[in-house]
């Protein structure tokens, strides 16, 4: 799907902040490349243009102390201990058309359609592996298909009922899921509070323009949760299940039980009965739970059924969400679609499914186990990111042009020592928008996570959370690598 790659009407000269702007190649998501600002960004543009940039700073300096003091953290691990820092925020927003999101929206309902269909047909029927769509040997391959979850039907068909689908834009405008992510996606929260933080900081901007809401979301995840409760049940326990406080998103975790007033709870604090149901200790006794929105990994959920030594989960936690006595949010077994193998199936899955060609497209994807992309990718790996199958956060990998020689060898050897576990994509030059860099307004690449609830019906969030590579040149927007976040306007045309 193309942005709008002119969208900007005749009057619209450029600013005197764009003048100020250096620059760039890539497509930029508030400028024009001849300087003018993008339509739906001209307020914005307007209005920035009338503070100095003295005064830029300074509502900078006001958005990290409001941060500060409101707590909002994020935990990264340095020699294996966890260490919390500011969440890193940049204050001028990201801003996209009311007109292009809606493609973008229904861009994300019919993947997400898609992909539960998926997920449940790979635990029942399996008739997309009998048809040829999907591979036996990718699934047989699959650290992520779990065998316990066979024959399991949840309800609406929904497996992955929370995901965020990360997107990119392109040089030419072109919009693409970079990837997905469907087992414990975080950063909601986030997106939230740069919400709050730019009102206080921009509150005149707000007063021009129709920008299009995102506080909703809890609401509609309550809602969501409580809808999934088993049908028997008229006044449903809802809490969600943290790993704890060292984990690094435990800020989130208590920010969404206390905002949509259910108990956050970690393992220990849950029991499963002879009767398979799950109970919550509290100072009254045992209170039944019936929905548990897990933030806790498949493999430490149930030390009865997977890692027998894990403390963060409950034992019994599956045979009571098989038994139907409580519901799973998102259910066991969804990670097998958070494979970037699945991934590039996608398109494939899509027309199978929903008999309709992808509207968002993805990244072109080479599948290393192939001896000739193999080769093509091996032979030039520069032109090239090779990202690990399975993992997240931006852990494993490697950006070919600004690999050094060493890291390229061992990437060349971990391919072919392992080809299944690696899938590699042509650089995308992700698209910039400015940010305040020290003294200095420079671009930044970006990208961005929208929210997708899926139960009887879809809800896609108004923007995302908007990621940032803080380091110049760099295509690396994840928090746990050194990235930072923006504000996302979604704003009537």
């Amino acid at each position: 799907m193309r942005g709008d790659s002119a969208g900007s009407i005749p009057d619209l000269e450029p600013t005197m902040f764009a003048t100020n702007y250096p620059p760039h190649e890539s497509y930029d998501e508030l400028f024009l490349p001849e300087g003018g600002p993008r339509l739906a960004a001209a307020r914005v543009t307007r209005f920035l243009d009338t503070m100095s940039h003295d005064e830029l700073q300074s509502r900078q300096r006001d958005a990290e102390t409001d941060i500060r003091t409101s707590g909002i953290t994020f935990a990264v691990y340095e020699q294996e201990a966890p260490i919390d820092r500011q969440w890193p925020f940049d204050i001028i927003p990201r801003v996209i058309s009311a007109g292009e999101w809606r493609s973008i929206e229904l861009g994300l309902k019919q993947r997400l359609q898609a992909l539960n269909l998926f997920i449940d047909d790979l635990y029942n029927e399996q008739k997309v592996v009998r048809d040829g769509i999907f591979p036996q040997s990718v699934l047989e391959s699959s650290p992520r298909y779990l065998t316990e979850c066979r024959g399991v039907k949840p309800r609406f068909g929904s497996w992955a009922h929370i995901s965020g689908s990360d997107l990119v834009r392109d040089r030419d405008g072109t919009v693409y899921v970079l990837e997905d992510n469907l087992r414990v996606p975080s950063g909601v929260s986030y997106m939230l509070e740069n919400r709050t933080v730019t009102k206080r900081v921009f509150p005149e901007l707000f007063e021009h323009q129709h920008v299009q809401p995102v506080d909703g979301y809890t609401s509609r995840l309550y809602d969501l949760l409580l809808s999934l409760a088993p049908t028997s049940v008229m006044a449903p326990t809802i809490v969600l299940l943290t790993p704890g406080v060292y984990n690094s998103a435990y800020f989130e975790h208590c920010y969404l039980a206390q905002h949509m007033g259910i108990e956050l709870v970690e393992g220990r604090d849950l029991v499963v009965d002879s009767d398979d149901c799950v109970y919550m200790k509290t100072i009254e006794g045992l209170e039944q739970v019936h929905v548990i929105y897990r933030r806790v990994d498949d493999a430490f959920l149930d030390p009865e059924v997977f890692n027998p030594g894990s403390l963060l989960g409950c034992a019994g936690l599956m045979r009571a969400w098989k038994s139907g006595n409580v519901t799973i949010v998102n259910a066991p077994g969804a990670g097998v679609a958070d494979d970037k193998w699945v991934y590039s199936y996608v398109p494939d899955l899509t027309r199978y499914y929903r008999g309709q060609d992808a509207t968002l497209p993805n990244v072109p994807t080479f599948r290393l186990v192939d001896a000739t992309e193999r080769a093509h990718v091996l032979g030039d790996l520069r032109k090239f990111v090779v990202k690990p199958a399975n993992e997240a956060g931006g852990y494993g990998v490697l950006v070919g042009a600004s690999a050094s020689t060493e890291e390229l060898q061992r990437c060349h050897e971990d391919v072919m020592r392992n080809p299944r576990n690696w899938v590699a994509q042509p650089i995308i030059q992700l698209s910039t928008a400015p940010t305040l860099c020290g003294d200095k307004l420079e671009p930044r690449h970006l990208d961005l996570r929208p929210f997708i609830l899926s139960g009887e019906k879809h809800y896609v969030t108004r923007g995302g959370l908007t990621r940032v590579a803080l380091q110049r040149g760099s295509l690396i927007v994840n928090s746990s690598q050194g990235g930072g976040s923006k504000d996302t306007w979604v704003v009537e045309d």
